[in-house]
Parts: C-alpha cells; structure tokens; sequence
C-alpha cells in the first residue's frame, strides 16, 4: 500500500477544520474506514493550523519535514492500516486489574521535541526525557530501534518525556526509575492490541488553561503532595518533610482511528474512551481501535515552599507528556497479551503477584526467555 493516498474511499470524516489563511479552505482530518470497506489513507492534507479538539486544547500544528514525514505535512500513515474494527461491547469475565507497569529512568534532558518541532534542535521548551537515551529533535521511529534504554526492559526503546520542573533556577528531575502503567482503559479489557510501530502523540497542552487541564479526561486528582490532592496547579506549600514529593498522574488516550501514527495536531489520531450505560467504556466510532492506555506517574523530589515551583512549559497546568513508540513488537505484544488481555496485574516482570500460577513474561533481565 502506498505510503500516502490523496483519496478518500469509504472513510468518515470525523473533523473538518476550517483555516482563515488565505487561499485555504479546509483540512480533511482524520477518519474511520467502515468494515465494509479496506481504508484508503487519509485525503488530500494542506496548509497547516492550530487546531483544537474537545477536552484536548490546541497546539501548533507540525510544519516540518522529518525522517518519518518527507513531506512535513503532519501526517503520517500506518501502513498497513487497521481497517474493519468495530468498537467492542463485550463484557469480559470480571477483572479488577488489567495493566503492567513500565519502569523508566529518566536520562537527559534538551529543549526539543521530535513530535511537534522535528528536525528543529533548540525550538522547544525544555523537556526532560526519559526512556530511550538517544531521544532528540531527529528522532525518528529507526533511531529509536537503535538506541539504547534507561527502561528495565531493553525491549523498551521508546521516548518518554515531559516539562522539566524548575525550583526557581534550579532544574528538578524525577529520581530514578519512574512508573509508567500501561492498562485497558475500555471495559473490555481482552480487546486491548498492542501499539503499532511509529505510534506517537501528545497528553495535553502547554497551552491549556487550569480549568482545561482540570476538565482534560486523562487528569487524575491533579497535583499531589503530602495529604494535599486536587491542585490544579502548583500548591503553596507542601509537607517539608523527606517522604514527601510532589506527585502527578495523567493518562493517555487509549482509542486510535487506525489510520494515522500521526495527524498534525500529534492528538486528532487519538481519542479517549467515551462511556456508556452501566459504567461501560469503549472506544468511539471515529477511533474504534483499542490500544494500551498509558498513565504517567512521575515524582520530583520538591517539597516545602512551593512559590518559586514552575514548569519550563509555564504553570503547573501546563503540564503534558509525548509518547514514540520504540517497543520491541514480541515484547510488547506479550506483556500486552498475559497482563492487560490476561486481566492481571503486573510488574515489569509481567509477573502478578496474586496470581504467580500465570507466571511471568519477561526473564530475570527483563527479556523475553
């Protein structure tokens, strides 16, 4: 299948954008093959926005070439596609648990993003990376098969980074591995695929407001320190004692359209789940794909006065995260399988402690025997 089709055959659009630039009228976003149908890729892309989708604030839209988007249009296509799907309905035996963690320290840090300014070294704000120790503003999906990682398990090359955290002047990382869960954030958590190669997007916005990013679907209780749960920004102050960090969970959309590892907005390609009767979550129509949901859970040891506490994006509301996929396909595809298809709870190992007659997934150096 060609890299990039300019047809649109037996897809839903599911946004149209409207440009006040002149001489462009509109940007076919992304869209949901019908299962009766094989996906055509995405339609005619041109020009290049803001855009802004509900529950997600907008961010500038990619204007670069990169090694994994010759031609800079902020498209980038799965290939092949995930046509066919339909959003599951299924209810699956009872599960409390369907997730393994993800352990990643975190490894450099540099004021790129090789999502929203590829090909751009310098042009972001600062970000502190994680995972992959090669992750800069050329990274590509190759490079980070190449790289190494600071993740337990070498079979996880991805990038991970975020916002570095200032106290005043001084830069403030997350010490040592962090957590980062990967779960079913639909009911049906067998239904649940593995990512595809090249994946990417962004959690958040830097540009989101407090009530934004206390509203975003994937905020949960905000910042945390100490019995201090809720801020949506910086508290004051925290406990000045030496247990005491400062705390932040966010969670990913989990819902792809299986057309697009990338839309110029690095969000479109991605939804959350929406919920129905009986506290049933699936995915939407126009991203009927169910994938793992992952959920940063980062620590930065600041505690105390808290006046002089910033991100380099802004405001403590301004906190969002990026994701590039660089897991070995087996690897993940295993974990993926025995723990959140499995319905366990799982450590890096992919070992469930309440169920060690399932075993583990990964040896004692986190490989796959």
């Amino acid at each position: 299948m060609p890299r990039r089709s300019r047809t649109l055959t037996g897809l839903l659009l599911f946004t149209s954008l409207t440009l006040t630039t002149a001489g462009i009228a509109s940007i076919a976003a992304t869209a949901n093959a019908s299962p009766e149908s094989p996906a055509a890729a995405a339609g005619t892309h041109t020009g290049h926005a803001t855009y802004s989708m509900p529950g997600m604030p907008g961010m500038a839209a990619s204007t670069q070439a990169s090694g994994d988007d010759p031609d800079g249009d902020g498209y980038i296509m799965a290939d092949p596609p995930v046509t066919g799907v339909t959003p599951s309905t299924k209810v699956p035996p009872p599960a409390y648990f369907h997730e393994f963690q993800a352990k990643c320290a975190p490894t450099h840090t540099a004021p790129d993003d090789p999502i929203v300014y590829p090909g751009q070294p310098g042009k972001s704000h600062d970000h502190t990376f994680m995972g992959n120790t090669t992750t800069n503003a050329n990274t590509t999906t190759a490079s980070l098969e190449t790289g190494d990682t600071t993740c337990l398990a070498p079979g996880d090359k991805s990038g991970y980074w975020m916002p570095s955290l200032f106290d005043g002047d001084t830069k403030i990382l997350p010490e040592g591995v962090q957590t980062i869960y990967y779960k079913s954030g639909v009911t049906d958590y067998t239904s649940v695929r593995p990512f595809p190669r090249g994946l990417r997007y962004v959690v958040g916005s830097p540009m989101q407001t407090q009530e934004e990013f206390k509203n975003l679907k994937g905020t949960v209780e905000g910042w945390e320190c100490g019995d201090s749960f809720k801020n949506y920004d910086f508290p004051a102050t925290c406990p000045d004692r030496q247990d005491v960090q400062l705390n932040l969970r966010l969670q990913a959309p989990s819902c792809w359209d299986g057309i697009h590892l990338d839309t110029p907005d690095h969000k479109s390609h991605m939804a959350y789940p929406v919920a129905g009767g009986a506290n049933y979550n699936s995915c939407p129509a126009d991203h009927p794909v169910a994938l793992p949901m992952i959920e940063f859970k980062m620590a930065w040891p600041v505690n105390g006065d808290m006046s002089e506490v910033r991100l380099a994006s802004g405001a403590g509301y301004t906190f969002h995260y990026d994701f590039m996929n660089g897991w070995d396909a087996a690897t993940l595809d295993a974990m993926a399988t025995h723990c959140i298809k499995g319905g366990l709870q799982c450590d890096p190992h992919g070992y469930d402690e309440s169920h060690p007659g399932a075993g583990a997934v990964l040896d004692e150096n986190y490989e796959l025997p």
